[in-house]
């Protein structure tokens, strides 16, 4: 026993005499202590415009995008999966795969004067405030980094003055020539635009009028001339200027969340929602050409959809819609051609110029500048035609491309796009964009009914805003009756390590999911 006693006090002596020298150990003269700044990017980047995906496969449920083959569970109630992170994946990512990453590389890059690689950074931050709160409502900001073991929640209105204080600060550090901006090192890990700080600013810009126009039931804090203005500072309709993500189809992380070799949305398919849009349902006797390039075939050929409360219910085999792949099973062994965004190298994008035109038309209409609204709502058809093309072209995929002839024919019609714009109503664009949002505009899709409380009438047509959606007749028995309006925090993180915060803002409640946004109230 003396002898590990004095084998303890030679080795303290040792330590507190040669402190410097044992600390020196771990200097790696062929690994930097300092991380550059710009090798955070595109880990980030992946994960801004990925992890929307594995959400979507929930948030897509409430919006009736799709469903799945068994009959109605939690999420096609409008419901939740208790003591489970699913649709957990961007609270996750916001605050661990960004997380401190974001911090760190904000931090280098502001010390060493790299303005551009600060404001794509301020932008990263922006987007993930903006993300999580139109999912989970309140979410916590200003302790989040702090090295806490429990946060408090800020409100939704604090999250997007936020956003929009980071945004504005992204767009002046991006205009910024001084210091030690460099196109060529932030181009390195720019996996979205090669360092193109105008593209960013750009899309600083689409994502401002997006979060803008939110505002839409709030009376006096609503400006359409600002998020009409917002669009028209963002991105035009070319691949080049959207913020698309490119999948090299080979390591996992690699290839589209989407695509049959990730095995993710095996047991989804179309909804009978959907379905009706394109179909010639709404549009009496129109049949949408981009419905065979989108949407996928039943072995019979014909397109069909599901009801959500069913799943196949009583279709036969042969009237089954196929996976979105276009094939009645999955066969992993085999990568096979595909569809629009749901092959291996599909491009994804986080937000796109279709998307912004049916934001400005909305924005317009409201103001009351109806030729505005028509001339921006048929750009964002238009583009979103041009759109489905450029994903069937991604990847090899099966669909022919959709052809001038089937575009303007479709376009021609009034029923579409009526001749005066004192026609245009609020239905005509929403349900547009609903089309142009299918498969991957999930958050943005999921806001717009919302907003519009699933069921609002449209004033011009007397009908629902959205016709022929109808939320599910037998809700998730936690509902008490009411519709959903946020999901709850990732369970794993929340509802184990920050219970306290959470109750003070009601989050234990079982029916949590069902409080109303303050985004969406007047």
């Amino acid at each position: 026993m003396k002898k590990i006693y004095i084998l303890l006090i030679m080795a303290g002596m040792v330590t507190l005499g040669g402190c410097k020298k044992f600390l020196d150990v771990n200097d790696n003269p062929n690994a930097p202590q300092v991380v550059e700044a710009n090798l955070y990017l595109a880990p980030m980047l992946h994960w801004m415009v990925t992890s929307p995906t594995y959400d979507s496969r929930f948030i897509g449920r409430y919006t009736q995008n799709w469903t799945i083959i068994t009959t109605a569970n939690t999420w096609d109630r409008q419901g939740y999966d208790p003591a489970s992170d699913n649709a957990g994946q961007l609270f996750r990512d916001v605050y661990w795969s960004l997380g401190q990453n974001l911090v760190n590389m904000n931090s280098i890059a502001e010390k060493q004067e790299r303005w551009d690689l600060l404001g794509v950074g301020q932008i990263l931050k922006a987007w993930g405030w903006l993300a999580l709160t139109d999912i989970h409502g309140e979410i916590p900001i200003k302790q989040a980094f702090e090295g806490r073991t429990a946060f408090d929640y800020d409100t939704q209105e604090f999250a997007y003055q936020e956003s929009f204080r980071l945004l504005d600060l992204a767009i002046a550090n991006l205009k910024r020539t001084d210091g030690a901006v460099d196109n060529k090192y932030l181009a390195k890990t720019d996996i979205i635009y090669k360092g193109k700080t105008d593209l960013w600013i750009k899309f600083a810009n689409g994502l401002k009028a997006m979060a803008l126009n939110h505002f839409s039931n709030k009376t006096g804090l609503y400006k359409p001339d600002d998020v009409i203005a917002a669009v028209d500072a963002s991105i035009g309709a070319s691949d080049a200027e959207q913020p698309l993500l490119a999948y090299t189809g080979t390591a996992n992380d690699d290839i589209n969340f989407y695509a049959s070799n990730r095995d993710n949305l095996t047991n989804y398919r179309q909804t009978k929602f959907i379905l009706g849009l394109m179909n010639g349902t709404q549009y009496p006797g129109l049949v949408d050409p981009r419905m065979s390039r989108m949407l996928s075939p039943s072995p019979d050929g014909q397109y069909r959809g599901l009801d959500i409360a069913l799943g196949v219910g009583a279709l036969t085999a042969n009237q089954q819609p196929q996976n979105f792949w276009g094939y009645p099973t999955l066969d992993l062994s085999l990568r096979k051609p595909s569809r629009y965004i749901f092959s291996a190298k599909s491009k994804l994008p986080l937000f796109t110029y279709s998307q912004l035109q049916f934001v400005k038309a909305e924005a317009a209409f409201k103001k009351g500048d109806k030729a505005t609204a028509l001339d921006a709502y048929t750009k964002g058809i238009s583009a979103h035609f041009d759109f489905v093309n450029a994903r069937n072209s991604d990847d090899g995929q099966v669909p022919l491309q959709i052809s001038a002839t089937e575009k303007a024919a479709y376009m021609a019609s009034t029923l579409v796009i009526p001749v005066s714009s004192n026609d245009l109503t609020l239905t005509n664009i929403m349900l547009q964009k609903y089309i142009a949002q299918w498969g991957y505009g999930h958050l943005e899709q999921w806001m717009d009914l919302r907003r519009y409380h699933y069921k609002d009438l449209d004033a011009a047509t007397g009908a629902q805003v959205f016709a022929g959606f109808n939320p599910p007749s037998s809700l998730y028995p936690d509902n008490a009756g009411k519709l959903v309006y946020r999901i709850r925090p990732r369970y794993n993180s929340e509802y184990i390590w920050n219970r306290e915060a959470l109750d003070k803002i009601g989050g234990l409640t079982t029916d949590y999911h069902t409080k109303e946004m303050w985004i969406t109230l007047p």
